[in-house]
């Protein structure tokens, strides 16, 4: 093949590249699951275990070390304040694990990119297959945990799906942009776990909105994680309906930053070769 061919970037051929190559990102999604705790004794186990025990510690320093609380006082129980930081902690996840991972895909497939036709543009794709299916573990901890200590699930957990699809959209379109500089310049791997690990803590995953000042509101609001964890703690937890309006402005923000990293990864993958 030439690697260094000109690859078609628009979203007619995004969306047929998704299709042609599903099987692939499926068997390739599989395998990313399952050789992550290959050799382990507990195997897939871990992917359950991990979860609880980052709730557990997070949960201890936040609700009795600092005693975070999230509006109601003495009264709230720490359970509550753990499945509310725990929706947090899923959305952020999501986030972290592919965008951490995207400045790595290239580098870390270079016979990808010289040896075989393959398509290398659904590498993201692959990697949020696979943070996809930890975060539904986590999802299935925080479904179990709620239901143990409430005694019922609220019914507007069936439009979860809703709320974290403009997630995925635009953390792939991220990560194809992550993706192609990666092979460029390589500091931008250690850059990004130092902006995920930042964002996490300026955005409302261990303490609500309200206990900053109004003034820091718009700049917390400007976090794309922010508004995302909100409507999940709605759905999941509060029983509120979503803000339908607000979903479908980030919907739309989402598709564009995909089409852009999408557009700039198909541009600059012909210089791949060169410098791997």
């Amino acid at each position: 093949m030439n690697p260094h061919a000109v690859h078609s970037a628009s979203p007619i051929s995004l969306l047929r590249c998704l299709r042609d190559n599903r099987q692939l990102i499926v068997r390739m999604t599989r395998r990313e699951v399952i050789g992550r705790y290959k050799g382990s004794v507990m195997g897939l186990m871990w992917s359950f275990l991990n979860p609880v025990f980052m709730l557990m510690v997070y949960t201890f320093v936040f609700s009795v070390v600092f005693k975070a609380r999230w509006g109601d006082g003495d009264n709230e129980s720490k359970t509550m304040f753990a499945v509310v930081l725990f929706v947090g902690m899923i959305v952020h996840g999501l986030f972290a694990e592919v965008v951490n991972r995207a400045p790595s895909l290239i580098v870390s497939n270079v016979n990808y990119v010289k040896k075989v036709v393959f398509p290398l543009e659904i590498l993201p794709v692959v990697a949020m297959g696979a943070a996809l299916f930890h975060s539904l573990v986590s999802l299935s901890v925080l479904l179990i945990s709620f239901s143990i200590f409430n005694g019922f699930l609220q019914w507007t957990l069936l439009l979860a799906p809703l709320v974290f699809l403009p997630l995925v959209i635009f953390t792939i379109g991220v990560a194809w942009i992550l993706a192609s500089l990666g092979v460029f310049l390589r500091d931008v791997a250690q850059t990004v776990g130092i902006v995920t690990a930042v964002m996490m803590f300026l955005s409302p995953v261990f303490y609500p909105i309200s206990a900053l000042p109004e003034k820091f509101h718009p700049w917390l609001m400007a976090n794309p994680l922010t508004f995302i964890i909100e409507q999940a703690r709605e759905v999941l937890i509060w029983g509120h309906l979503p803000s339908w309006a607000g979903l479908a402005g980030y919907t739309l923000v989402a598709a564009a930053v995909a089409c852009v990293g999408y557009f700039w990864f198909q541009k600059t993958r012909k210089g791949f070769a060169d410098v791997l």
